[in-house]
């Protein structure tokens, strides 16, 4: 029997197949380099899983916005470690209430709104997606008229088992420049 270790480390060395008759060892060895270096980016999620979670993402942006949180909460599927960084600031909250309560005043507080994604870039690998897009929305929030409420988003998702949960979500409306001055006088908390 052949040592499969040493012909891997030396045909992993080379830049083409073995030439002339090769042993089947030596084969065999090429032949699983050649499996794991194609098989290397499937460690990540696939491009097809990262575009479903952005269309999903973008869904649940449209039903929160549109004040549809039955829709929303049955679509977001929030880990139990789930934290929050608010677009209107303050502490980081973690976990959800997921209540008919809960949904029902956060409907009231959004309404007739619409989102897309504009998205940025995103990250991937065996168990974690990380998302970085621009929210371009706008509707009505906590009573104000309707307005553009675009925001910078960073959403992570975990996969657990064969689901893509979202643990962490940051989002501010900082979409546009303000200007140091501004950015200073938030910072100071005014």
């Amino acid at each position: 029997m052949c040592n499969l270790l040493s012909i891997f480390r030396k045909a992993s060395t080379k830049s083409t197949a073995p030439k002339g008759a090769a042993s089947r060892c030596t084969f065999a060895a090429v032949a699983f380099s050649e499996l794991l270096l194609l098989n290397e980016p499937s460690l990540a999620a696939s491009s097809e899983t990262v575009a479903a979670l952005i269309r999903r993402t973008e869904e649940q942006a449209q039903a929160f916005n549109s004040g549809d949180m039955v829709k929303w909460h049955k679509m977001t599927l929030l880990s139990d470690d789930f934290t929050l960084m608010q677009p209107f600031g303050g502490p980081l909250s973690r976990g959800f209430d997921g209540s008919a309560a809960h949904l029902a005043e956060l409907a009231r507080s959004f309404r007739n709104g619409d989102a897309k994604l504009e998205m940025v870039t995103s990250y991937a690998s065996n168990d974690l997606v990380v998302l970085a897009f621009v929210e371009r929305q706008h509707g009505e929030v906590y009573g104000l008229p309707d307005q553009d409420w675009s925001l910078r988003v960073t959403q992570v998702y975990r996969r657990v088992d064969s689901y893509w949960q979202l643990v962490h979500r940051h989002a501010d409306p900082l979409a546009r420049p303000i200007g140091l001055e501004r950015a200073a006088a938030l910072a100071r908390g005014e």
